[in-house]
């Protein structure tokens, strides 16, 4: 921590729960946070590498726990990845989530700070699959959530998309009238008769808005396959899902400074149009 900080100042994702410093300070005052094993007052002054803890029955019996067999493609004390499914949502008020999922999946960190959950620390559309970063102590959201926020964490996608594209580009069409940035190439096309022609696609975002990578391909005229929000009018794959999956993610551990690059195998419904890949 560079500068000393107020307890009641100290949010930042820290805790599932709490995102305002109203939160914080309400938590404070119950009696639910201890600093180091002590109760914490709201004055308390912090100044890095103390252990924070919050201990509200409401804040760890609640939410529910699922048995949900996830893939698990790395694993350390500090963060794991895992490859979502398509077709679930990552986290929410929903039963069925990747994050009631992870308690499950992933061990449980010994690290002095680690979280009573495993958290997700970005998201993916709820039909996307693919890679997902997960913190497993308060060291971890806090370290990875500013990696994402300097776009220190290299993300790599592939879609299958039809219609005639460019073998190359960079798109920097705004979306939700935020700028958005992506840079693409076409690996490989075939011919379809309904579709004219389909494109396997690696896609690099360069930043992170919501539904970018489907609205950067729809303003190209090259929509992702069995996409129910951009499709061209009468050219809706159904009964797929959308061909849209988070492939890598390369990064430098913020904790240990170990590069750390995942690459999950693309869906077998893209291995049956491109076989090769």
């Amino acid at each position: 921590m560079e500068t000393p900080t107020r307890l009641s100042d100290y949010v930042g994702g820290v805790f599932e729960s709490i995102s305002s410093r109203k939160g914080m300070k309400k938590a404070i005052d119950k009696g639910w946070v201890t600093v180091n094993g002590d109760v914490a007052r709201t004055g308390k002054i912090i100044t890095g590498g103390e252990t924070i803890v919050l201990s509200s029955k409401e804040n760890t019996l609640n939410k529910p726990f699922i048995e949900l067999r996830l893939e698990v493609c790395f694993e350390n004390d500090h963060l794991a990845i895992v490859n979502k499914p398509p077709g679930i949502l990552v986290s929410g008020n929903k039963r069925k989530t990747i994050a009631n999922a992870l308690s499950y999946n992933l061990a449980k960190s010994s690290a002095p700070d680690a979280l009573l959950r495993p958290k997700p620390v970005h998201r993916l559309d709820f039909p996307t699959s693919g890679l997902l970063l997960i913190a497993k102590t308060h060291t971890a959201v806090m370290a990875l959530n500013k990696l994402f926020e300097k776009r220190s964490v290299k993300k790599t996608y592939h879609a299958i998309t039809y219609s005639e594209i460019p073998a190359y580009g960079t798109i920097a069409t705004n979306v939700d009238s935020k700028e958005a940035f992506t840079t693409y190439k076409v690996l490989k096309t075939v011919p379809s008769e309904r579709f004219e022609c389909l494109n396997l696609v690696e896609l690099y975002p360069k930043t992170g808005r919501k539904h970018q990578l489907r609205v950067h391909l729809s303003s190209i005229g090259s929509p992702i396959l069995g996409d129910k929000n951009y499709s061209k009018e009468g050219l809706l794959l159904k009964g797929k899902g959308l061909f849209l999956h988070a492939s890598t993610l390369e990064f430098r551990n913020p904790i240990t400074d170990e590069l750390i690059s995942v690459t999950s195998v693309l869906p077998k419904k893209f291995r049956k149009i491109f076989p090769e890949n």
